[in-house]
């Protein structure tokens, strides 16, 4: 089913020329059928890479999804025109008094400073609040999941000994859960971050409950028992080259980076990415979107 986006957004035609069904606003007023609000808090420094990853997954299911991108008020957009972000973004300051039947939280680069020397944090802690009340279910990804799961929990998160980046295998843990229906017993996500979290401080909140995790990349997946907040460490929403990208980007930097693991062919950087996750982050955002979202959410918000 389509996504009903602006036509003016420059995403559109990435989108169109994969075959992906962009609905006009037009068009989307003309059917009887209340479309999914799903509100997204892109707080990536690539906005427009971020929400064509995200878009891509939003579209494969069956629902009608009406996405709102979201901007803090707080926070300097250094990569992002104000023109773009005035045409395409909405401030939290002007939605909080709406309801949405979803909202995604993305990652941030921000990962070695503490929670607190985030300049929007406070902003962002008021959003995750916010969501409580108005927001049927919650997706964080990566840097915002530790954000989450701290501003939640307490959970602290972790300096890792080296950049984790690369695609590792992840075993379901909880096969009960409507979320993992359709899983595989082992299936590759990617991984890009500095810090993670310990699974014994998550063990300690009984709320919470692990539905999937890696040998190497630790907890992959989990979420409160009442189904309101995911909480996801990893990247399903990457693209094929988005690993490479960063890679590249590091080494301009002078960084030296590690080449990312099981992900380049024989490990050699000028070969295409093996793209070993996209069937799995599909089905993730299909189920969250189909049981976690559409299946409780009240028709009238």
């Amino acid at each position: 089913m389509p996504i009903r986006i602006s036509e003016q957004m420059p995403v559109v035609k990435r989108l169109e020329a994969e075959q992906i069904f962009v609905m006009p606003e037009e068009q989307a007023a003309r059917q009887d059928i209340r479309e999914l609000e799903v509100a997204i808090l892109n707080i990536m420094p690539n906005k427009e890479d971020a929400e064509l990853q995200l878009l891509r997954l939003l579209s494969n299911t069956p629902l009608q999804v009406r996405p709102t991108f979201l901007r803090l008020d707080s926070h300097h957009y250094k990569h992002t025109s104000e023109d773009y972000l005035q045409r395409f973004y909405q401030p939290f300051s002007s939605v909080i008094h709406r309801r949405f039947d979803g909202l995604i939280i993305t990652g941030a680069p921000v990962e070695t400073l503490e929670f607190t020397q985030v300049d929007y944090w406070s902003e962002l802690t008021d959003l995750m609040d916010w969501a409580n009340t108005h927001v049927t279910a919650v997706m964080h990804l990566c840097w915002s999941a530790q954000a989450g799961l701290y501003h939640h929990y307490g959970i602290e998160k972790h300096p890792l000994p080296a950049k984790l980046s690369g695609v590792y295998a992840h075993r379901t843990i909880y096969r009960e859960a409507a979320l993992t229906r359709g899983f595989n017993d082992v299936f590759h996500a990617p991984h890009s971050r500095y810090t993670g979290i310990l699974r014994e401080e998550v063990q300690r909140h009984p709320e919470l409950i692990i539905l999937a995790e890696s040998d190497i990349a630790g907890l992959y997946l989990l979420h409160d028992k009442e189904k309101h907040r995911l909480f996801v460490t990893g990247h399903p929403e990457y693209s094929r080259a988005t690993l490479a990208n960063e890679y590249t980007r590091d080494i301009g930097k002078g960084i030296h980076p590690a080449i990312p693991t099981h992900y380049f062919p024989n490990d050699n950087p000028a070969g295409v990415p093996l793209f070993q996750w996209k069937a799995h982050a599909n089905l993730l955002f299909t189920n969250w979107l189909n049981y976690e979202v559409y299946q409780v959410t009240p028709y009238q918000l």
